[in-house]
């Protein structure tokens, strides 16, 4: 099971970034820790007084995770927890996926020539798997596959994939697969061979990688009903 942190005993931290993604990451952890249930409202106000600011980021940060479909606004009750699940994922992975075998095409001649972005993730997350931190595997695996994304030099690109929130279903697979990452370190040590070696199949191996997830998913899924 993930061990998510609470809100900050101390809110003034809030301060220290960008508070709309500060807020909005407070907010995934309660949905994850399960704080909030599905069809439980989240109160805007509540929030803002918790952690000491103005109503203004916390609607945003709530946007956004509308945005995700972990939230829905209920006219006339406000924004309530939606009942998200391997559902939704079996919906956003084979976009991902998409969007990935894409980017690894177009960033293969980049990531030929200089793989040190890739490497760096992959130590960084056999470390964290040593370490066991949970955190650090989530974190380093999603920055592996951005470093990918970056690569392809395509803004639009870019874009499309950050606004899947995949920190976010990264952090809710890996809850439902009962912390499945460990066995993704291995993968990505291929995939980024497959870069340095010049591998023309480096992009469905990625999309396949990206995929692997929400099958497990699924077949978890069908095991427990």
């Amino acid at each position: 099971m993930v061990d998510l942190p609470r809100l900050p005993d101390d809110p003034s931290k809030l301060a220290r970034e960008p508070l709309r993604e500060q807020i909005r990451q407070v907010l995934v952890e309660g949905l994850l820790s399960g704080r909030w249930q599905p069809g439980e409202r989240i109160v805007e106000r509540r929030i803002a007084t918790e952690l000491r600011v103005s109503q203004a980021p916390v609607r945003e940060a709530l946007r956004e995770l509308e945005t995700l479909r972990l939230i829905e606004t209920v006219p006339n009750k406000g924004a309530r927890v939606r009942d998200f699940g391997v559902r939704d994922m079996a919906e956003i992975y084979p976009v991902r996926a998409g969007l990935e075998l894409v980017a690894a095409e177009l960033a293969a001649p980049r990531l030929r020539a200089d793989p040190a972005p890739l490497e760096r993730e992959v130590d960084l997350l056999k470390r964290a798997t040593a370490e066991g931190d949970v955190s650090g595997q989530i974190r380093h695996s999603v920055e592996f596959h951005r470093e990918v994304v970056r690569a392809a030099d395509n803004s639009v690109l870019l874009h499309t994939w950050e606004s899947l929130g995949v920190e976010v279903w990264t952090a809710l697979s890996v809850r439902w697969l009962n912390m499945e990452l460990h066995a993704k370190a291995a993968d990505h040590d291929q995939i980024t061979k497959a870069f340095r070696e010049g591998d023309s199949q480096v992009g469905r191996m990625l999309s396949d990688h990206v995929l692997n997830y929400v099958e497990a998913a699924l077949r978890s899924n069908e095991s427990v009903h």
